[in-house]
């Protein structure tokens, strides 16, 4: 098993998830090349076209992950909270 396949075609092709009640989801994805210095290159260079390398590359990704979350999180009606540094999840999630 050489072929790499997305995290996407696995879920999509093996995993059926029905919930009917849950007060938090996480989503931890692992990629193992990500994890290594010329990875990252890598990625930069040959997925996202970037002529030059630099950690620069990675904040407009973030934000526009972030973004995309919040807008899908306010069409759908479901609340997004954003937790400060050292602030207890729990503790703020309980009211919920």
């Amino acid at each position: 098993m050489n072929d790499v396949r997305s995290v996407a075609c696995v879920l999509g092709e093996h995993v059926t998830l029905e919930v009917e009640s849950i007060d938090r989801l996480y989503l931890n994805v692992y990629v193992p090349k990500l994890q290594h210095v010329l990875g990252v290159h890598g990625f930069f260079r040959e997925q996202r076209g970037a002529k030059v390398v630099s950690s620069v590359l990675m904040e407009p990704m973030t934000t526009a992950f972030v973004t995309s979350l919040e807008r899908f999180a306010k069409q759908q009606g479901v609340p997004l909270i954003t937790f400060l540094r050292g602030q207890r999840k729990d503790d703020v999630t309980a009211g919920y």
